[in-house]
């Protein structure tokens, strides 16, 4: 990472395991960020053999009998996408400076407050010893997008040989974490789904985390988080151990793709007007723990706080949105996800998947209960995954042979953990559940029948559509492709060119046929009220009080959200606020008619 100012104000955010796999290579020549899920290491070693062959790069296989093979599969990979990135970043500057066309496309592409596209401009315009001029100008103003990483922090399974456990650094998570450490990247990991204690101490293993003698940071952290209160505990349990968040990356609890973590009711507009106000604080706070810890650690303690940026992601889909959230809340830079899923120079996703997203309706787009974490998971209907996972059904075949096992993480059956949408999970499942049959009515048998069979083996359906694409052997039970867009990908649809989309973001094309498309913020509102309305309805068990408690509460920060965006829609999205504000007034009385038993 440099000091030099970013190229764009947004960033593509991890998507699946497969989706953003290889997006640097596609995208980061123009200054685009992204990132890569380092999870799944069988994927990352399959991609190291298809792009050293493409790019003509020795390629030494990683096997599973080399000793920490998955950090070193992780460590090679990044290594080889930091390379590929940096000659063809050294190939399209030297496009820029020889093609007139090249540099006026690239020029299309930059944001239009842009400082680097004024100043490029302007030599166009002088057009006075022009290569040597631009040369200079690119070589001092561009630069890569940032090659980040992304680590679920629950996919953490403990590994064996045999029946003897590993020490926990040879964990999911950690061995990942170790494999971005000792890569040649100078960017940042992102941490997603919540606190890992034990993963967020094994930082502390790497010195690359901690500030150099220049206030420098080779290697940052970027938490992904949904609240300010969460940011702030986990910046400070960190900070306690000498280490420095970089970045607060929040995102919409449910109106993003892949997981939802739901908030108690908290929209998305009040936590960034939260962090907005308390960003001093969140800084201070971490600062003072921070050079108490390297103190005491005897490291190099910065005088001054480090860099910190506030970013936002989850359903923006309009330039206007995009500006509002940089103007008004003074974000750093805004995610785009599922709009890029329909950008086949930027995303890897197979053909028929991405014709399935490109028809996708607001009906087609759900949240499901596939995931055998056991939470909400974003994910789209008619997927081949979808429809082998059915015929496994209904030929009593039901469950995944389980090759990777990430999502082994169920003890319920052992020590060693077992992933409850496996075949050997779901077969014992199945057992119990029938020799209970006739104790239950009919539906409540189906009911309890779906619960355990609607799981998803992710591990290998997230993975696919990256091994379609590239034509690459896909081997073992036949799992289709899952996929995970959000809800706004049913107002996007059709295939789109990287220039195109980048266009869109800025204002200065459409790639948006669907009109009816609602503003970000009233749309998360709606799925917070269908969600609290759904939590009621499907309540199984006797009610608590603790419930009760938790749904009067949801219904009191929904009140207090619509309120707040009452009063902000009035001087701000001028274009929309007649029908925002109607539509405000109509969910506020839906709210109202929400009985909490």
């Amino acid at each position: 990472m440099t000091t030099t100012k970013p190229s764009h104000t947004f960033h593509i955010p991890v998507m699946g395991l497969a989706y953003t796999i290889d997006s640097p290579i596609r995208v980061a020549k123009y200054g685009i960020s992204s990132v890569i899920s380092i999870i799944d290491d069988d994927l990352i070693e399959k991609m190291s053999a298809f792009y050293s062959a493409k790019f003509d790069v020795p390629y030494q296989e990683i096997t599973q009998k080399i000793h920490d093979y998955r950090a070193e599969r992780i460590t090679s990979y990044l290594n080889l996408v930091d390379k590929i990135v940096k000659d063809k970043f050294d190939n399209f500057k030297n496009e820029l400076a020889e093609s007139k066309q090249a540099l006026d496309n690239y020029i299309a592409m930059l944001p239009n407050k842009s400082e680097i596209k004024l100043g490029l401009q302007n030599l166009v315009d002088d057009g006075l010893a022009f290569k040597e001029n631009i040369k200079n100008f690119l070589e001092n103003n561009l630069t890569t997008g940032d090659i980040d990483v992304n680590i679920m922090t629950k996919v953490d399974k403990d590994n064996f040989i045999k029946d003897e456990q590993l020490a926990t650094k040879f964990n999911d998570a950690h061995a990942s974490l170790r494999g971005f450490a000792n890569s040649t990247l100078t960017s940042s990991v992102v941490l997603s789904a919540g606190m890992n204690p034990r993963l967020y101490s094994y930082f502390e293993s790497f010195d690359i985390f901690f500030p150099d003698a220049n206030n420098h940071l080779n290697k940052k952290i970027i938490l992904k988080v949904s609240d300010f209160r969460s940011a702030m505990i986990q910046g400070n349990f960190l900070a306690k151990k000498g280490l420095w968040v970089s970045e607060y990356r929040i995102e919409s609890g449910l109106n993003c793709g892949g997981h939802a973590f739901a908030t108690e009711g908290y929209l998305l507009g009040p936590i960034l007007e939260e962090f907005k106000e308390k960003k001093e604080q969140l800084i201070q706070s971490a600062h003072e723990l921070m050079v108490k810890a390297l103190t005491i650690k005897e490291k190099y303690v910065p005088e001054k706080p480090l860099e910190l940026k506030i970013t936002v992601q989850g359903g923006v889909g309009t330039a206007e949105e995009h500006d509002f959230l940089l103007d008004y809340y003074q974000v750093d830079s805004v995610g785009w996800g599922s709009p890029f899923l329909l950008v086949p120079e930027a995303t890897s996703v197979d053909e028929s998947t991405r014709k399935l997203l490109a028809k996708a309706k607001e009906e087609d787009l759900y949240l499901s209960h596939i995931s055998p974490l056991g939470i909400a998971f974003n994910t789209l209907r008619g997927t081949t995954n979808e429809m082998l996972k059915q015929k496994r059904i209904q030929e009593s075949n039901a469950g995944s042979s389980c090759p990777k096992k990430f999502l082994a993480l169920s003890k319920e059956f052992g020590y060693k953990g077992i992933c409850t949408a496996s075949k050997k999970y779901q077969d014992v499942k199945l057992a119990e559940l029938e020799t209970k049959k006739d104790t239950f009515s009919a539906e409540t048998f189906e009911n309890a029948k779906n619960k355990i069979t609607e799981k998803s083996c992710l591990c290998v359906g997230l993975a696919n559509a990256s091994y379609l694409e590239n034509e690459i052997k896909i081997k073992g039970q036949a799992q289709g492709v899952v996929i995970c867009p959000g809800p706004n990908m049913a107002y996007f649809d059709q295939e789109v060119s990287l220039s195109k989309m980048v266009q869109h973001i800025y204002g200065n094309d459409s790639v948006l046929t669907e009109m009816n498309r609602p503003n970000m913020f009233v749309k998360e509102l709606k799925m917070y009220l269908d969600y609290l309305k759904n939590e009621i309805a499907t309540v199984s068990e006797e009610i608590t009080a603790g419930q009760i408690k938790k749904w009067n509460s949801f219904k009191k920060n929904l009140g207090e959200g619509i309120e707040y965006y009452q009063s902000l829609f009035l001087p701000n999205l001028s274009s929309e606020n007649g029908k925002i504000q109607d539509l405000l007034r109509f969910y506020k009385a839906e709210l109202s008619n929400i009985k909490i038993p």
